[in-house]
């Protein structure tokens, strides 16, 4: 054995083979504990003890063209494994379009920790599906407390994925938004896990395991950093508005859909 040991081609067969044996070992990750999941079993609306809803058509500050509803399986439903959020053509409370906004308010909302949603986006010009996370303030004051958005997909610009935050500092209506973006060519074909993870130093914003996106605590106070709110998670597809109209609307796509897979918050132990 010793002769072996002595030898370095044999040393250098056994420190290659020892790479290849860790760099292809599942190792367990011991950092993140789940707290909440919705993995959409079963079929029908979706859980109520889960989500909430935001009704109305009154433009949402986006001038966008949809009337949001609540308990209504045209719009928001659990089917084959899958919660199915979908904007419908349709004479509704004096708009158009329906849809569906879902959120965790009054639900839960968290600070710190990881998110997870794997989904499949909608296709066409005039959709606005996105992923995203508000303060859970009473009242709410935007842009002071704080947006998060994990995911936003406008289709006149298919295949690109946005990742931003807004203060009041940084935000699109000043022009300061700090923002980030990724192709994603299949994103209306294939489903993608679109996470965000959060502490006190930053907000870091990705797809499939590649975060693309940071945004750090410059340490300047609460109009760059109020995320040490509690923030609760909202999905929903918007037709039309400043930013997913501001190319038209295609009046001959709809309905469109936005497909989750599962929605897993995760927060470190």
């Amino acid at each position: 054995m010793i002769k072996f040991f002595k030898n370095p081609l044999f040393l250098t067969l056994i420190i290659w083979m020892s790479s290849n044996f860790l760099s292809n070992a599942q190792v367990p990750s011991t950092m993140w504990k789940m707290v909440w999941n919705d993995e959409f079993d079963g079929s029908g609306l979706p859980d109520p003890n889960k989500w909430n809803y935001d009704i109305g058509g009154h433009g949402w500050g986006n001038n966008e063209l949809e009337y949001y509803t609540a308990g209504r399986t045209k719009n928001a439903r659990v089917e084959n494994g899958r919660l199915i959020i979908e904007a419908v053509r349709e004479s509704i409370e004096g708009k158009e379009y329906s849809s569906a906004r879902m959120v965790t308010r009054d639900r839960a909302s968290w600070n710190q920790g990881k998110i997870e949603v794997r989904a499949k986006l909608p296709k066409g010009i005039g959709t606005w599906p996105a992923i995203w996370m508000l303060a859970d303030t009473r009242p709410l004051k935007w842009p002071d407390d704080g947006e998060i958005d994990i995911m936003e997909h406008v289709g006149f610009d298919q295949g690109t994925v946005h990742g931003t935050i807004h203060t009041l500092k940084y935000n699109h209506i000043i022009g300061t938004q700090k923002a980030n973006q990724i192709k994603v060519n299949d994103c209306s074909e294939n489903f993608h896990t679109y996470q965000m993870e959060w502490d006190k130093d930053s907000l870091k914003i990705g797809m499939d395991g590649n975060y693309y996106f940071t945004y750090k605590n410059e340490g300047s106070g609460y109009e760059a950093w109020p995320f040490e709110n509690k923030f609760y998670l909202i999905l929903n597809v918007a037709v039309g508005g400043n930013w997913g109209g501001s190319k038209g609307v295609d009046a001959a796509i709809w309905p469109q859909r936005m497909e989750v897979d599962y929605v897993r918050v995760y927060q470190k132990k």
